[in-house]
């Protein structure tokens, strides 16, 4: 070893044992933690392997159930059977090839929130063209018979275990540390800050927050005080190397955009996912669409009115949905109406006025989970409102462990079941199923100018701020995620929100 590789890793020792020291106790464990049990392959390699087992059950599953159910409704032999089967299995390497078409193994290691909600309509539309291809091709080469009822069990079938299976598979490999991935955010400036609030506040990322890079930092709250900054950013390349960092996030680094550029085009080769807050972040939605002009990349932000057409679907499909939904939870409202009778004096029901879309009050439905004179007595709980504590934006009233909540309340929160009535709001035409969060008026006077765009659309049941963290997010957050979605808006976006509205009642309790 000559002198200059002596001084550079005599170099590397010194920038490790001084980063080591810098780091909260959170960090540090799970760093030591992946270096102990030795983690060679990262998320990608994880996920894509348990999906793919997840497709291949899912669709094996699917499979033998519609021959089995079909061996009770035709005289076939069990030689064709066989034949079926067999060309099926033969044929599953074409359905890798065309999953990974779609993208379907790919998205987790690139983006940090995706979840099986947001595939599902792929999953549905390559499931469709692998079922119809299955029985063309059984046709025109005569290797297999497959009847019309047994392809449809087996594309119905198919969409549900392939569902479930990548439901299930993500559920999985998000409990290995090898999901976790280290991350460092470019940017200790305001937007680098508010994006390691929103990374801490969500664990479900799966994202090891390192620190910070930044030559001129901007002083940290309080409450990211623990995350540190390790220095400017021509540290970066060695820290990627000496903490096994395998997404780096630009947020508007002090550095001129020339250093960030060139930065950007040197970690292409350190094998480190790279992402990059853009500017005018605040109206630039997860559908926004790319194009280029002559090379220059544009993205071009959809037209924030909606057509009548766009209205009449969201219409339709909210009323056909809470229609059904009300006559299936019809039993548990009955339920629940006797136990907060038998448990606290009061209706059962709470109403209370909202501000609805075009500026229209109404009264929304809830069942009562507080006790009768509830309102009478908020001023004396005042000071525990969360969103003001230590100086913070009182806008929001939110209370934890609320004392004016009553037992059965209490259970009802937790599981959101307190929110079901909204269901008659829905019906008669004052909410929609997925919509801006439904403000009581005292809130409401304080979303001014551009923000007040929020009320085009009617007020959700749930949506961004109910899945995204709740009553964990401040007052002007809300706003910005509500003005996105309005300005955004697609059914399929409403379809996707919905679906991931389960796996949070499981995970936080409530959507409240």
């Amino acid at each position: 070893m000559n002198a200059t590789e002596r001084q550079t890793l005599a170099q590397s020792f010194t920038l490790f044992d001084e980063v080591m020291s810098a780091l909260d106790e959170r960090t540090s464990a799970i760093l030591e933690r992946r270096r102990r049990t030795a983690v060679i392959h990262g998320r990608g390699w994880l996920v894509r392997r348990m999906l793919l087992l997840a497709d291949v059950v899912g669709l094996v599953g699917a499979l033998f159930l519609a021959e089995w159910l079909s061996l009770f409704n035709t005289r076939k032999g069990v030689l064709d059977v066989r034949a079926e089967i067999a060309v099926f299995l033969a044929s599953l390497p074409l359905w890798i090839i065309a999953a990974k078409l779609y993208r379907l193994y790919d998205a987790d290691e690139e983006r940090t929130d995706h979840s099986t909600a947001d595939e599902f309509s792929r999953v549905f539309h390559l499931v469709t063209v692998w079922a119809w291809l299955f029985w063309v091709g059984s046709q025109l080469t005569r290797l297999a018979h497959p009847q019309m009822t047994k392809l449809l069990v087996f594309w119905a079938t198919a969409i549900c275990f392939v569902t479930i299976g990548r439901a299930l598979a993500r559920a999985f490999c998000r409990r290995r540390l090898a999901y976790v991935q280290n991350a460092i955010i470019v940017g200790a400036g305001e937007v680098g800050q508010l994006l390691a609030e929103k990374i801490l506040r969500h664990p479900e990322y799966g994202l090891n927050l390192v620190g910070f890079v930044d030559s001129h930092p901007q002083e940290r709250p309080e409450k990211l005080g623990h995350v540190a900054v390790l220095g400017g950013s021509e540290r970066l390349p060695a820290l990627i190397r000496l903490l096994d960092v395998e997404r780096v996030i630009v947020a508007f680094a002090t550095d001129p955009g020339d250093d960030t550029l060139g930065l950007i085009r040197a970690l292409k080769n350190l094998d480190v996912q790279v992402d990059v807050v853009p500017r005018l972040f605040e109206v630039v939605g997860p559908g926004v669409g790319f194009h280029t002009v002559e090379g220059l990349t544009l993205f071009g932000l959809p037209t924030p009115r909606l057509s009548r057409s766009s209205l009449l679907l969201k219409r339709m499909a909210d009323l056909v949905l809470s229609t059904a939904a009300l006559v299936l939870l019809a039993p548990l409202l009955l339920l629940l109406a006797a136990l907060i009778k038998l448990d606290s004096r009061g209706p059962v029901f709470f109403r209370q006025r909202r501000m609805g879309s075009g500026e229209r009050v109404f009264r929304i439905w809830k069942l009562r989970t507080m006790v009768e004179d509830a309102d009478s007595r908020k001023h004396e709980i005042a000071h525990l409102n969360r969103h003001a504590q230590n100086g913070g934006d009182g806008r929001m009233f939110k209370v934890p462990d609320d004392p004016r909540v009553t037992r059965i309340g209490r259970w009802l929160r937790r599981h959101s079941l307190d929110e079901l009535p909204q269901l008659f709001n829905v019906v008669r035409g004052e909410m929609s199923l997925v919509g801006p969060r439904p403000l009581i008026l005292d809130e409401d006077q304080f979303v001014e100018d551009w923000a007040r765009r929020r009320l085009s659309l009617k007020p959700g049941c749930t949506g961004l701020w109910q899945i995204l963290g709740s009553s964990a997010i401040p007052f002007d957050e809300m706003v910005r995620l509500d003005f996105m979605y309005v300005t955004s808006w697609s059914l399929q976006t409403d379809l996707q929100l919905m679906a991931r509205t389960i796996p949070v009642l499981f995970r936080r309790g409530t959507v409240a």
